[in-house]
């Protein structure tokens, strides 16, 4: 009856609604996805990088996190002696170990 709104029609019962499964689906598929894509992989870097802390010893070349690449001096609880160049020695945190050198690799510069 209305010139600017049109009357709305109904067209009987409205379609059965699903119980609210369908829903969930997308969000248990997204949940999969990032497991696989980025939880997983970043825990295994964290337990491959323990491995690496636990199995530190004197004599071992290694890079820090910042950048510096050295030798092992001594090993503490959390804390390890790292000789950047003669007679110059660092200590830095074992956490900030960030890979280990193949032996002789800092004589070779």
């Amino acid at each position: 009856m209305s010139f600017f709104i049109s009357d709305a029609m109904a067209e009987g019962t409205a379609a059965a609604q699903g119980g609210g499964w369908e829903g969930l689906i997308p969000l248990v598929l997204l949940f999969v996805v990032f497991y696989f894509l980025l939880i997983r992989p970043q825990q295994k870097k964290v337990k491959e990088h323990k491995a690496l802390v636990a199995a530190m010893k004197k004599g071992d070349e290694v890079v820090t996190y910042g950048g510096l690449a050295g030798k092992i001096r001594d090993l503490g609880e959390t804390f390890c002696d790292l000789e950047i160049a003669d007679n110059i020695i660092v200590k830095v945190e074992r956490q900030n170990i960030s890979r280990l050198l193949p032996k002789g690799t800092l004589k070779g510069e």
